[in-house]
Formats: structure tokens, sequence, C-alpha cells
């Protein structure tokens, strides 16, 4: 009778959840009274209620099929669906991201107006199709909507009622706040550039908000990932038995053991990934020493002090910054295993604890799977906590490199938590690995940094945690450690010498010679000015290379605020959404710094920049602007090395001061354009002034119909073969008005260039003008194209 009784309480269940249409749950319940109702009957046949029993327990049975049919029927009809239906629901999800985009920037009125769109737009396609499945994405959307529209108007009332009111952009659990301006909605094209590069190796990682906090993590089934299981590298799949769970692996499993997590526990395995381990390391040592949850905090579920809970449904969302925002990474806790239950990924030394696994797991995905072509620490730690990331070249014998200073601004800064440090070996022998006790392009974990009267010091972790230095202040060099030094590092020579855990001590000296770069990530809350602007650049925009014209690169005006002293740091950050890009890095990008007031650059060395940059493949270029009382307008411009395909990238400035950062507009790409071609041959090749022949010079009349004023603007360029010094003159030659006074009555293009020359003229008159263009030398041959931009109507 209590197996019967029973039966009828998990019957009640899967009937619920059948009206509910809860499909899964009520196959659950329906199988679990059919197996309850089935053990009643063996036990107790001679029951006047047993032929009841029976025939309810196939009647469960039989609903149960029918449902799992009915759930492979659904999924069929979703397969075979039109494709007008997944555009409305695109459409849907569409209006929800923009919602969440004003959301973000603290804009209230606005948000709650596009949230109530996104319902309204939802509610009407709901009505439209008959796909369950999609009226049931559909629905989530508008739960979604509804639920924080409402949250936003009680906040509003409260806001209105307290009459206290901020500016301030509402973000939850994250690591730092940066003052926003009031007007930083994202536009219509920087929507469109988050929303194409959410897409990295054919998956969607949408941005994060506070609505995301709402996600299901409790289920009726264990969650696998919709994106199946990711790929393993060569050496996983030579060792790999099986993918297990935590619950697997441990009796008591959890996310973190303890308040905070402890960095000699981290422990790289045969993923090679040494330089996002070496990150996590570093981001642990901040965890201890600050008491702030740095890296823990982005990992979902968690408690509401921020630290993560173990989730024994199976589901995680982790939040990474990628391409130019922070975006939801959801993954089931499937881990790689070995025999006897041996983790093949980057783990714990602590068997219950599984922060390590699971943030790498989303990492990796991200990136393409296990099998990882590897990173940079400072790209790494960027997509894990947003610091600023800056790589810094150990350049012993360049005169530029300050190796004393940088030893000083690392160790001040670091032991204030403004920087996470890595730091990678150069390539080496394996005769030198071996005498060296150092892994050769091997990104090492700098945990601290000391100065003891004049000797510098850094505690390095390698990610393998074992194999340690061999030199100098390592555990083997017993003349080096004296009784002060080891009582001023807390060193115990015993118990380093007895146990190889991966770290050690190295002089700063040692690290010069063997190591070739550092990756500093620093703290955004050192600035309290933030800005960022999101764009494409098109292929088809500009030359292929900027190194004689970069008119048409993008351009920006950072313009400072009452200034006397302080910085701003831009970040350029180009998205990435190919697996191969990762591997290959094919893009190079840089960003040059001018001080011309805010003024379009069109050639890169005329002024020479105040910042030069170095083309690089890193996804991230770093320009660190000092500024002092008599600079206060920028102009920065966006370089990229042979452009071949369109790039989409972040803009993103940090300053100690108020400022604007704005995008120059072309004030000459305006409504009116012509180009002519032309040629140099033998007969009118006639060089420059400097020459008798300069007449020979091909000549274009050009007829400028001012109606409005006498104040148009005009840019006239000239493009031609790279090897040819050239430039032009534009003589006026009648003027509409004769009762006027020409205000020129010729100018020349200035230096005769490479291939490329441009005139802006800012108050031309209307009337009759003579164009002469000319190489520097005469005999010259070969084609060129004039192009004239006008604010009026002119014929060439």
């Amino acid at each position: 009778m209590e197996y019967s009784e029973e039966a009828l309480k998990v019957s009640i269940k899967a009937v619920e959840y059948d009206r509910k249409g809860q499909l899964q749950a009520a196959i659950y319940y329906y199988k679990e009274a059919a197996t309850l109702l089935e053990l009643a009957w063996k036990i107790r046949k001679d029951d006047h209620l047993a032929d009841q029993w029976c025939k309810k327990s196939h009647e469960y049975i039989n609903r149960a099929e029918t449902l799992e049919y009915q759930i492979q029927q659904d999924a069929a009809k979703e397969i075979e669906s039109i494709n007008q239906d997944k555009i409305l629901l695109k459409q849907c999800k569409y209006l929800l991201k923009q919602a969440l985009d004003i959301d973000e920037t603290g804009k209230r009125d606005m948000a709650i107006k596009a949230y109530m769109q996104a319902i309204e737009f939802t509610l009407k396609v709901k009505k439209e199709i008959s796909d369950e499945i999609i009226v049931n994405k559909l629905a989530v959307l508008i739960i979604k909507s509804l639920d924080r529209a409402e949250k936003l108007k009680e906040s509003k009332l409260k806001c209105d009622t307290n009459s206290v009111c901020t500016n301030k952009m509402i973000i939850k659990n994250v690591t730092y706040q940066l003052k926003i301006p009031s007007d930083s909605l994202y536009t219509e094209s920087e929507k469109r550039v988050l929303l194409i590069t959410s897409k990295i190796n054919n998956k969607e990682y949408v941005p994060f908000m506070d609505v995301d906090l709402l996600e299901r993590f409790q289920l009726s089934i264990r969650f696998t990932d919709n994106d199946g299981l990711l790929p393993l590298s060569y050496e996983q799949k030579k060792h790999f038995d099986q993918w297990l769970r935590p619950d697997q692996l441990c009796s008591d499993p959890k996310m973190i053991v303890g308040d905070y997590i402890d960095f000699y526990s981290i422990k790289q395995t045969v993923v090679t990934d040494c330089s996002f381990v070496a990150s996590l390391a570093v981001c642990a040592v901040y965890e201890k020493h600050f008491k702030k949850r740095l890296i823990t905090s982005i990992i979902y579920p968690q408690k509401k002090n921020g630290q993560p809970v173990y989730n024994p449904f199976g589901k995680y969302m982790i939040k990474l910054h990628l391409n130019g925002i922070q975006r939801k990474v959801i993954i089931d806790d499937r881990l790689p295993a070995g025999k006897y239950n041996s983790l093949l990924c980057s783990h714990s030394s602590n068997k219950n604890e599984f922060w390590v696994s699971l943030i790498e797991k989303a990492y990796l995905k991200v990136m393409g799977g296990y099998d990882f072509p590897g990173s940079s620490s400072n790209i790494d730690l960027h997509a894990l906590t947003g610091w600023i990331p800056e790589r810094c070249a150990i350049r012993v014998r360049d005169a530029e490199f300050n190796a004393d200073g940088l030893f000083e601004l690392m160790c001040s800064r670091l032991n204030k938590g403004d920087v996470l440090i890595t730091v990678a070996t150069c390539p080496m022998e394996v005769s030198e690995e071996k005498r060296t006790g150092l892994v050769s392009s091997h990104a090492y974990a700098v945990l601290d940094v000391k100065k003891i009267d004049n000797l510098k010091l850094f505690k390095l972790k390698n990610p393998w945690a074992h194999v340690r230095w061999k030199g100098h202040y390592s555990d083997l060099d017993e003349n080096s450690w004296t009784d002060q030094l080891k009582e001023a590092l807390n060193y115990d020579s015993m118990s380093a010498s007895s146990f190889d855990n991966g770290i050690f001590w190295i002089d700063y000296t040692s690290i010069l010679h063997y190591f070739d770069v550092f990756c500093m990530n620093w703290n955004p809350e050192l600035f309290p000015f933030t800005s960022c602007i999101h764009k494409t650049w098109n292929a088809g925009t500009g030359p292929l290379s900027d190194l004689y014209n970069m008119s048409e690169n993008p351009q920006y005006c950072l313009d400072v605020k009452n200034i006397h002293n302080g910085a701003v740091w831009i970040l350029l950050t180009r998205h990435i959404t190919d697996i191969q890009d990762f591997k290959e890095n094919r893009e190079y990008i840089t960003m040059l710094v001018y001080k011309n007031e805010g003024k379009r650059v069109h050639y890169p060395n005329d002024p020479e920049p105040y910042l030069s940059g170095t083309r690089i493949n890193s996804p991230h270029y770093l320009s660190k602007i000092l500024l002092n009382k008599n600079t206060s307008k920028f102009t920065l411009v966006v370089s990229q090395y042979e452009k071949m395909n369109s790039i989409h990238y972040s803009l993103r400035a940090y300053a100690t001061c108020p400022f604007t950062m704005e995008e120059l507009p072309d004030l000459y790409n305006i409504a009116f354009k012509k180009t002519i071609n032309g040629e140099w041959n033998n007969t009118t090749s006639g060089g420059c002034r400097n020459h008798n022949s300069f007449n020979k010079n091909p000549k274009f009349k050009l007829v400028v119909d001012g109606q409005s004023s006498n104040n148009e603007l005009l840019k006239i360029e000239l493009k031609a073969p790279k090897q040819y010094q050239v430039g032009f003159e534009i003589c006026c030659v009648e003027l509409a008005d004769n009762t006027l006074t020409a205000k020129f009555k010729s100018k020349s293009s200035g230096n005769y260039r490479s291939g490329y020359v441009v005139m802006e003229l800012e108050e031309i008159q209307s009337g009759s003008y003579q164009i002469i263009p000319s190489t520097f030398l005469p005999g010259q041959e070969g084609p060129f194209i004039i192009t004239i931009n006008a604010s009026c109507l002119i014929t060439l």
C-alpha cells in the first residue's frame, strides 16, 4: 500500500507537469509512478486493487511513450520548420538584446520602453507561430523582458519617491565600476558590430546582463551542453577514458574549498594552456591577498556574496570579456578523464574543488576546444577579468628599455593590487632547459616581487605545479640564501628542497636573461573615467597599405578637459570570431596618436606621430598618453598592415580626468564627388616647377558652382604609383563674380610624396580653376587618379 500511495503522489506531479507542457518532467514522473505501481502489484497481487494498479501502470507507461514520441515529433517539426519562423525568433531575440544594451547604460526610461517594445513585438509573433518549441522560447523572452521591465519600474518609483537618482551605470556582481558618460548608449552600428561578433567559432555568446542573473540552473534532468562535447587535444586523446561529472570524481564536490581560492592548488596537465593557468594563479593570489572575488565571481550560480556554488544539475554560466563586451558562456560539468579517474584538464590539487576545471572549460569552449593553439596571459587575463592588457618585451640591448624603472613599477604596483603579472621564457634548447630548470616558451605566474636592500627578486609559479629554476636563489643555491634573507622572505629552505611544487624565487638579472616578455594587466579602477566605441572597418575602405596615405583610416578626436597632469590609456581590441585566427593571428593592427588639435591626419608622418604604433598580431594594442597643460586634443588613428579583410574592433579609453572621444567625420566626403583618370606619358611628364618642362604636365579644368555661398568645402586627392613622388597645383582662372578678389592665385599640395597627396580648401569661391598634377622628376610615365569631393556642384 505504501508503494501505491507514493505512486499516487508521483502521478499527480506527472499530470501537473503534463498539463503545463513540461514533457520531460512529466515523462520522468509517469515512469516513476508506473514503476511504483508495478512494485505494489508484485508484492500484493491478491489485493482487490491489484488489477487497477496493473492497468494504471500500463496507462502511465503508454502516456510516457506518447510524450516521448511527441517530443521526437516536435524535434522533427523544428528541423522542418520554415525559415520565416526562425527569422521572427531572431528578431525577437535581437529586440531583447537591444533592450539589454540600453539597460546596461543605466538609462532606465529608455530601457523600460525598449523592453515593452520587445514584449509587444514578441506577443504578436507568438500568435503567428504554431511551432510549440519556438513558442516556448518566445514565452521565455517575454518573461525575461517583463520581469526586468517591472524591476526597472519599481526602481524608478523608489528613486522618484526618495528624490535620489544617479546616472551611474547599473551593473551587479562585477569586479569594478567605472563612470560612463550619460550619453553612452550604443548606436545602431555598434549594436550590429556586437551582434555580428557574438558568433565565435560558430557558437553564439551573447552579451551578459543583469537579466542573466535570472538564468535557470535547476532542471528536471542533468544538464548537457547543446553545443556538445569539446574537441580533445592529441595528448588527451592518447590517455582519454571517459567524460565524468564532479560527483563521479568525488563524494563531496565543491566549487571552491574555503572562503578564498589558493594558488598552490592550481595545476596544468596535458592541455597546452600554460598562459591561461598562470593567469588563474595570479588571480588566486589577488583574491587571497586582497579578499576580493576577482576570478571566482565570474562563475554562476553563486551566493549573494559572489562565492560560486556547486550545482548538482551540472549547468554553469561563466562571464567572460570577449569582443568588446562581457558575454556569457554556458557549459555543463562533464570533464575529460583518463584511467583511474585522473582528470585530463587543468584542475585543483584538492580533489573536491572544481573552479579551475570549469573556468578552463568555458574559456576553451570559446577558443574551439581543448586542442588549444596557445595564447598570451595578457589576452587570457583580459577575458577573465576585463583588466587592461599590456605586453612589455624584455630587450636588454635596447637603449630605450629601462630595466630598473620597470622593476620599480612592478614591485610597487603589484603589492598595491594595481596589476597582475606573468612572465614568459625565451625559446630554449633541451639542454638549456635541463641545466636551468626552466621550460622553453612557457608562461609563469608572478606571485610576488621583492626588493631587499639592492637585491631584486621574483617569486614565480610553474603552471605544471612542478619543475623549478635551478640557478641563483633556487632551492639548490645554498650560498645566496642568508639567514636575514630567509627571514625577510619567510623562506623555509628545508621545505623548499624536500617538495617540488613548481614555486621558486629567482633574481631579476636571471629573468632579464632567460625570459623575453612581461604580460601585465592593469586594474581599471585606476581610471575613474572611461568610454568605448565599437566599429567596423570595411575591407573596401582605404588602401591595402597605409604607409603613404591614411586619409580613409578610422580616426577619432580625443578631447581631454581641464587637465594639468594625468593619463589616458587607449585600448584597441580587434574582435576575433574564427579558430584559425586564434591559431595564426593573421591581422596586424596598431594605434597611432597625433598631437594636432584633433584634426584628420592624411600622411603617416606629417605631422610626426606623438606615439608611433607597432603593428602586432595580438588582438589588443595599448597606447599610453601622458597629459600636461599644453595638450588637450589628440587624433587617434587605427592602422592595419596590408588590410585584406573587414575587421570589427572596440576602442576603449581609460582616463584619470574627464574627456570625450568621438569619431572624426570626413567633412569633405559630402554631396558632390568627381573622379578622373589621367596619365603622364613621354610628352606630358614635365616634372615639378624646378624644371622648364613643367607646363607639359596634364591640365584639368575644375568649375565650382557654389550657388549658396563663396565659402564652399573642397578636397582634392591625387593617387599614383608609389615609386613616384607626386604633387599638384591648383590655380584660380576666373571667379563667377568678377567683382570679388580671388582668395588665392595658386596653391600647391606641398611636399612631393610617394604616390599620394591631398589638399583641403575650406573657403573655395565659385568659378573656374586649373589643376596641374606632376611627378617630381620629368619623364616619369604612369597613370594617376584625381578625386574631388565638394560641398557644391562641380564639373571636372
